[in-house]
């Protein structure tokens, strides 16, 4: 491949990942109020924001190991793209509760082949340069949550609470006719057939599985707040729909900064163990603090330091998570931790739910600045015996 034609293959598929995630998250910003609103409890607002996390923590491994063992990633993407605006052509017709449940599980179904997004992807480069892929495209990812969540409450304001569905299955549609035209080499898989219990040795790697549960707690975080109840929360200290937008963007673009910058800085800086215990701190007290929060200009400053926090740790993930793995595997390693995260994104919400619902909407956000300090807790003692493995090992020798 030539290089004129890798930087094509690259602006292509980051333009597809943008589209993937702009009409999944379009309208995520109205989502809680707009189920509130026709007659949602918020323990049902739980079930329906954790289905989301529960369909990608059933249908992500099945689909990475497939992808390996089938040894093709581009079939699994335009399956993604048809999932994905099907999901978002059913919110715009569902007339009941029961619908929208299907429209967010759908949501989920297609969110659980980006396994084969960020794997194809990753194959574009060069192994010295993975970290940069994995930062290259969760930046498309959080611009495209950024413009999506950004424009939802506007959105709704002018043309009604459908509005964004709508929108994000047109936009869907585009991004079915661009997955057609994705580039996919044969040439970088391994010739030999791959054995499925080398597979299930990958699964149970440590370092995949702390990076793993890491990734759940992390993503339970983000999922039971700024994906889930914030905007709920910032409705009722009083904004209205239209400022909305002004919350997500206080959050979105330190957020993208932090992931731009994680990789190329803040690693070399600071280690990646240490970068993710200092993240993870600043999340629980940022979190744990925001039912204190009494004015607009509080929330918009709590959130844009949640925001940088939080944005440090994605990318990391990613990378840390398949970069001892070798090329032909990394869909069941990329699978195994997206399925494993995800119970973070449906376990989340749903315990947020039922504890908003029995002692209010503060509670949720104390549960999730506790999971900021629970991984803060593991990390200290996988160190501490880190430590004291090394020094026994030095002892016997």
């Amino acid at each position: 491949m030539t290089p004129l034609h890798k930087a094509r293959n690259r602006l292509l598929f980051l333009v597809l990942s943008f589209i993937f995630w702009f009409s999944n998250f379009i309208y995520i910003p109205i989502l809680s109020p707009y189920l509130e609103s026709i007659g949602g409890d918020y323990t049902f607002i739980g079930i329906v924001l954790g289905s989301y996390g529960l369909m990608q923590f059933l249908f992500r491994l099945p689909f990475g190991i497939f992808s390996d063992l089938i040894k093709v990633r581009k079939p699994f993407i335009i399956f993604g793209m048809v999932v994905s605006t099907l999901s978002c052509v059913t919110f715009a017709w569902a007339d009941s509760l029961g619908w929208i449940l299907l429209a967010r599980s759908l949501a989920g179904v297609a969110a659980a082949t980006w396994v084969a997004f960020t794997i194809l992807f990753s194959s574009y480069f060069s192994e010295r340069d993975l970290h940069q892929a994995m930062g290259s495209i969760s930046l498309s990812v959080v611009l495209a949550q950024l413009l999506g969540m950004m424009v939802s409450g506007y959105i709704v304001d002018q043309w009604g609470w459908h509005a964004p569905f709508w929108m994000g299955g047109i936009i869907g549609f585009v991004g079915i006719v661009l997955s057609l035209f994705i580039y996919e080499s044969n040439e970088d898989f391994q010739k030999e057939p791959i054995k499925l219990k080398e597979l299930v040795s990958v699964m149970l790697e440590p370092a995949l599985l702390k990076v793993s549960f890491l990734s759940i707690l992390a993503h339970g975080i983000i999922f039971t707040t700024m994906f889930g109840f914030t905007p709920t929360f910032a409705l009722k200290l009083g904004l209205q729909t239209s400022e909305i937008s002004i919350v997500i963007f206080s959050f979105m673009i330190p957020h993208a900064i932090a992931t731009l910058l994680s990789g190329k800085i803040f690693v070399p800086l600071f280690g990646q163990w240490k970068l993710l215990k200092l993240a993870f701190c600043l999340t629980a007290i940022f979190t744990t603090c925001m039912p204190f929060i009494e004015t607009k200009g509080m929330l918009y400053l709590i959130q844009g330091l949640n925001g940088f926090s939080l944005g440090t740790l994605f990318p990391l993930f990613l990378g840390m998570a398949v970069e001892s793995i070798p090329l032909e595997k990394r869909a069941t390693a990329m699978g195994a931790y997206q399925a494993i995260y995800a119970i973070g994104m449906f376990a989340g919400p749903l315990i947020a739910g039922v504890l908003n619902s029995h002692i209010g909407i503060s509670a949720g956000f104390y549960f999730s600045g506790s999971l900021g300090a629970i991984a803060v807790f593991f990390m200290i003692v996988w160190s501490h015996l880190e430590r004291k493995a090394t020094e026994q090992n030095l002892k016997l020798n």
